[in-house]
């Protein structure tokens, strides 16, 4: 259970929420999800509630594509988001200028 939960602390962190930011998330207190992320034993459904609140899913992944998936989502991050951002607006901008 340990390695789920400090994937969870990981996503909250890199949405850039805090433990209280919760409350208004999924409806949980800070003191509620701060237990949640340290020694938790959370039900299946409190899960997917915090997924849904991380902009995540729960899924399950066989272990024989396990290696495959990691390499996605590690290939993922090290993509820079900002600069496809800025492609794709610069391409946007370029089209609308571009409008009759």
């Amino acid at each position: 259970m340990k390695p789920l939960l400090e994937q969870l602390k990981k996503r909250r962190i890199a949405l850039g929420l805090k433990q209280k930011d919760m409350l208004l998330r999924i409806g949980v207190s800070r003191q509620q999800y701060q237990h949640l992320e340290s020694k938790g034993n959370p039900r299946l459904n409190t899960l997917e509630l915090i997924a849904k609140g991380l902009k995540s899913e729960l899924i399950l992944i066989p272990t024989e594509k396990l290696n495959l998936v990691k390499e996605i989502l590690e290939n993922e991050t090290l993509s820079s988001p900002t600069s496809e951002n800025t492609a794709s607006k610069q391409n946007e901008a370029s089209t609308l200028a571009n409008d009759p």
